[in-house]
């Protein structure tokens, strides 16, 4: 027997699982940063493909500068000071904090605080950016060649300097977060985003986990970077234990696709074979939130799952469904994961309905088993999957819906951190 840790919230889930069944698929070691700020200073005065920040910015600027909202692992508050330094010694007009929420909630007081640090909450105006605001947003009457409408918050728009902090990992339809994902869905307006991820681009085949080459999502989203003035990303990645590895500062193409080509070198894990039970987790707090970004994992563990297999998800969902109601209505309104696909086709556009048509996907092949304690039972059930509390308790419900009295299991501790594949 080999006992298996799973990553839960600020905790772990464990289970004992005989080895001649089981495979773990775990990214490569990668060594953390040994001095993260004084990292930081260097990528800023020998950035990527551009000038140091200093130069380029020059003084009396008016600055906005992106960050990610609560669910994202990136080290916000640890980066942010020594960049706010940087940008200081320059002389700003103003600077001003845009997170970038797309149509997620915006962020308490306390959480402000918790992911940027509490001497920033207190000295800098910080905007939660809402989609649906219209006092925030403006029109730039623009279309991307994907028909996305040109719509975004204004503090961006009309800032002289636009810089973006994000954390690159793959992503289960843009390929990878990070880069332009800074503007959308970051900060754009509700209208792009529903068409950026419409039903047909979320359909297509090469929008998924580390597909970049013909991903229409990623294409759209990159012209769509291209409205506004962002010639600055600072963006980071981390490895399996969340420490920070590697930054990547300077222009957002090279920027971010030298970080791309990082997390590819140890992100990718091959498998011996496709597994009849895959237990799941989000990678742990801050991604395992809710239940809404647990879909990333779910697609994750659908890649190498076999056909009428179970997928068990292993979340704490402290956040409960994360104010996506939306989500929640569309998979609890229809009778089958097929009609919920229909709804969408039909009915478009459907705030999260992304989310609920890849989850519907999914569940069209395989069973899928939620361990949590975050969301009630009936919740789960009427979005036409299972809950338990214990990983016990959904091994033996697995076994019982697998068609082999030994199935091969896998376990993916963390989650939509990595691409594993057969």
């Amino acid at each position: 027997m080999m006992l298996v840790n799973v990553p839960y919230g600020k905790s772990f889930l464990q289970t004992e699982i005989p080895i001649e069944f089981l495979e773990v698929a775990i990214s490569q070691p990668v060594e953390a940063l040994r001095d993260l700020k004084k990292t930081v200073k260097q990528s800023l005065k020998r950035p990527l493909n551009s000038e140091p920040l200093h130069l380029l910015l020059g003084k009396g600027k008016k600055i906005c500068v992106i960050t990610p909202d609560e669910t994202r692992g990136c080290p916000t508050k640890e980066i942010l000071p020594p960049i706010l330094q940087e940008l200081e010694s320059c002389k700003p007009k103003k600077i001003e904090i845009l997170i970038g929420n797309g149509l997620h909630r915006g962020m308490s007081k306390k959480e402000k605080m918790e992911s940027l640090g509490k001497d920033i909450v207190e000295k800098y105006n910080i905007t939660n950016h809402s989609a649906t605001d219209e006092r925030q947003l403006i029109d730039l009457k623009k279309k991307t060649s994907y028909g996305t409408p040109g719509i975004l918050n204004k503090i961006a728009v009309k800032s002289d300097f636009v810089l973006g902090i994000g954390l690159v990992e793959p992503h289960f339809f843009a390929g990878f977060s990070g880069g332009r994902k800074t503007i959308l869905p970051a900060i754009a307006g509700k209208e792009a985003i529903l068409n950026n991820h419409s039903y047909n681009m979320i359909k297509d085949p090469y929008a998924s986990y580390g597909k970049m080459k013909g991903n229409p999502i990623h294409h759209d989203m990159m012209e769509f970077m291209n409205f506004i003035n962002l010639p600055f990303i600072i963006n980071v990645s981390i490895n399996n234990k969340g420490e920070t590895t590697h930054i990547f500062a300077g222009d957002p193409h090279e920027a971010h696709e030298q970080a791309v080509n990082f997390v590819n070198t140890y992100g990718k894990v091959k498998l011996h074979g496709s597994a009849d039970i895959v237990i799941v987790s989000n990678g742990g707090y801050p991604l395992d939130r809710d239940l809404y970004q647990s879909v990333k994992g779910i697609a994750t563990a659908s890649n190498v799952v076999k056909g009428k297999g179970v997928i068990i998800m292993v979340s704490k969902c402290r956040d409960g469904l994360g104010g996506h109601k939306d989500f929640m209505r569309l998979m609890q309104k229809a009778t089958s994961p097929r009609e919920v696909l229909k709804e969408i086709k039909e009915k478009e556009p459907i705030v999260d309905q992304w989310q609920a048509q890849i989850l519907a996907g999914i569940l069209t092949q395989t069973n899928v088993i939620i361990v949590t304690d975050g969301v009630k039972r009936n919740i789960i059930e009427k979005m036409m999957m299972s809950q338990v509390f214990s990983l016990e308790e959904a091994l033996d419900s697995a076994r019982e819906m697998v068609l082999t009295d030994k199935p091969r299991i896998l376990v993916i501790p963390e989650g939509p951190y990595i691409m594993p594949y057969v």
